[in-house]
């Protein structure tokens, strides 16, 4: 996804990754990797200060929203960051983890998807859906 957003943006970006990924039991979202550059507040500020280098707007592409939660917490990482608006791209979504992520940061978050499914499993894949994206990546099917 990253490739093609950069062919169609009109100038060259920062690129910043967040590894997020949904614990198969609780379902709740688990960080592994965050490399937004650090905030370092200027001498005699408040360390909650706003970030002047961050972004003003942060393209956060997302395979698939099944639950929402994996997407609110990068919603949630990039506004404390600084970010003033949201974009965030999705090939698929489930209705419910739509509206999960997309109630995260309502006036700063837009959410643009290519096709949603109406519902998710009690193990939070959408229905019909797709399979698991991350085990069609990096061919981890059945192990």
């Amino acid at each position: 996804m990253l490739e093609a957003i950069q062919t169609i943006l009109p100038n060259p970006v920062p690129v910043h990754h967040l590894g997020l990924y949904r614990e198969p039991v609780t379902l709740q979202p688990v960080e592994y990797y965050n490399n937004l550059p650090y905030h370092i507040p200027a001498h005699g500020s408040p360390s909650d200060s706003h970030n002047t280098s961050a972004s003003e707007i942060a393209f956060l592409l997302d395979p698939v929203i099944a639950t929402g939660g994996t997407c609110a917490a990068a919603i949630q990482t990039l506004r404390e960051w600084g970010v003033k608006k949201v974009i965030v791209i999705a090939v698929l979504g489930a209705a419910p983890g739509v509206v999960r992520a997309a109630t995260e940061w309502e006036e700063g978050v837009e959410i643009w998807l290519a096709g949603v499914d109406e519902s998710i499993n009690d193990k939070g894949m959408i229905v019909p859906g797709l399979g698991d994206v991350g085990d069609r990546l990096f061919l981890t099917i059945g192990k």
